[in-house]
């Protein structure tokens, strides 16, 4: 499981209020970033998913997410609010607007890289009529 797997309690939120350098609620107040959490769930420790194979939910599950790719999320909102900076020369001074951008994507990169790693199993609905196995090679024919 990865190092930045959590839920959506008050810790949780400000651990993540920390990973994406927003100390107060202005931009981003508790139910939005508990929303981004809630979109990355994890297996937890006992390897539950948050629903069993059929869809329902799965009242053994402790909630588990993961932290990194909500903290992605919120990076990648940042640098789109901040998009329309650019670089300026006024009065002989040069302000490189377009820095913040990029050090935002930088950090949205950073965080998508510290996911939890995993693969998934894809459910087949109807299941397949099982097909004959063929084992070794077939006997060989005179055309």
């Amino acid at each position: 499981m990865s190092g930045y797997a959590g839920g959506t309690a008050a810790a949780d939120i400000a651990r993540l209020r920390r990973m994406v350098a927003e100390p107060g609620a202005a931009t981003y107040g508790d139910d939005l970033l508990r929303t981004a959490i809630s979109r990355y769930p994890l297996p937890d420790v006992a390897n539950e998913w948050p629903f069993d194979t059929v869809g329902s939910a799965n009242t053994a599950w402790v909630a588990t997410y993961d932290l990194a790719a909500a903290a992605g999320d919120v990076w990648e909102e940042k640098a789109a609010a901040v998009s329309g900076a650019f670089d300026f020369t006024a009065d002989g001074a040069t302000f490189n607007k377009s820095q913040t951008v990029e050090q935002y994507e930088r950090q949205a990169r950073k965080w998508r890289s510290r996911r939890a790693p995993g693969n998934h199993d894809a459910l087949v609905y109807p299941m397949p009529v099982p097909q004959e196995v063929w084992i070794g090679n077939l006997p060989e024919v005179d055309w």
